[in-house]
């Protein structure tokens, strides 16, 4: 197989089933898109600070079921400009990023516990969150590494929690785009992911709204952990 760097950075992959990445391999899509992600921390951030996603998360707070204030990971958090709005609104909300710059900022301007960890290995407290916010971030991991990360998600929610994704959609294709490494699923695929790790669909839509459907890069889509499923799987661990 082409390694990633002999293949380039702007031509993302397209095939069924996509080519398995080496260990290698899985480790570069980390480690340079995280690179990338520092050198460009404060330009990211002044690009990006005054994006208005409050669809995404008014969709997330509207899902959670019980009495705020929730507890919430913002996974991928970024500079923390999410992380900062819901501490704003009362919650718990916790951070979790794996650039080291973006860190660094996301503490000093949420004021928020933010988590430094690596999505390929997360350390996360069972049954812990109300709900986690994956706004653009999901995307980063590649199709062979993502039912692993989805079943952490997945563990980490509490009975019954939520979790929301925003990812750039494509037609299924992933690879470099230039520094970073991207996966572009339309919604069937991620579908597919998302109830193969036990989670349950309650809404999906496409950003920014108002707009024609090919104006529209972005899917966003709301899942539930089971309660039920949940209390069966424990009860049977248990036997």
């Amino acid at each position: 197989m082409i390694s990633l760097k002999q293949k380039g950075r702007n031509s993302p992959i397209r095939s069924n089933p996509l080519p398995r990445l080496t260990a290698k391999e899985l480790t570069e899509t980390s480690t340079l898109t995280l690179a990338h992600y520092n050198r460009n921390a404060e330009t990211f951030w002044e690009a990006t600070r005054d994006h208005n996603v409050s669809q995404n998360r008014a969709a997330l707070l509207a899902a959670i079921h019980g009495t705020p204030p929730f507890r919430i990971l913002d996974f991928g958090c970024g500079p923390g400009r999410d992380l900062k709005i819901f501490k704003e609104l009362g919650h718990q909300a916790i951070g979790l990023e794996g650039s080291e710059r973006f860190v660094d900022i996301a503490r000093a301007y949420s004021g928020c516990e933010v988590w430094q960890q690596d999505f390929f290995k997360l350390d996360l407290p069972a049954a812990f969150f109300d709900a986690i916010f994956a706004n653009a971030s999901l995307f980063h991991v590649p199709s062979q590494e993502l039912p692993r990360v989805l079943k952490q998600l997945w563990a980490t929610l509490k009975p019954d929690g939520v979790l929301f994704s925003s990812n750039p959609r494509g037609d299924n294709a992933e690879g470099w785009n230039g520094e970073r490494y991207g996966a572009y699923h339309d919604l069937e695929r991620w579908r597919e992911f998302m109830t193969e790790a036990e989670f349950t669909e309650i809404t999906h839509y496409y950003r920014p709204p108002g707009l024609p459907r090919e104006q529209q890069p972005w899917l966003a889509s709301l899942w539930r952990k089971p309660a039920r499923q949940d209390l069966t799987r424990q009860q049977g661990s248990t036997n």
